[in-house]
């Protein structure tokens, strides 16, 4: 069952995956020196986790080059959202933690734990 969230600004986490996707394709306007890459594909996926909302990205390309910053970038826009959607019911709100859980191309592949 997905969990629905509705704020008076809408559906809060279709929104925050929506823009978690533009903010990944965007992620070379975003930080400097970060190469425009054209995504292959680009997920977001948000479940409820007690009182958490935990945000999980993934994206890919064919070429041999990392897309970290663009999950990571996702991650952080998709979270962003959710935050602002949901400031009326409290600024207590916390984003927590945004990290890399693993990545394969550019120098080198990385799976955190290992």
């Amino acid at each position: 069952k997905k969990e629905k969230l509705v704020s008076a600004k809408g559906p809060v986490f279709q929104t925050a995956i929506l823009a978690g996707i533009q903010g990944a394709k965007k992620t070379s306007e975003l930080i400097p020196l970060c190469h425009p890459l054209g995504l292959d594909d680009c997920s977001v996926s948000i479940r409820l986790e007690g009182d958490y909302a935990v945000v999980d990205t993934t994206a890919s390309l064919a070429a041999k080059t990392g897309v970290e910053m663009e999950a990571l970038t996702a991650a952080a826009v998709a979270s962003l959202t959710i935050y602002d959607m949901c400031k009326a019911l409290s600024h207590d709100i916390r984003i927590e933690s945004i990290r890399l859980m693993s990545k394969r191309g550019g120098k080198r592949d990385f799976a955190r734990g290992e």
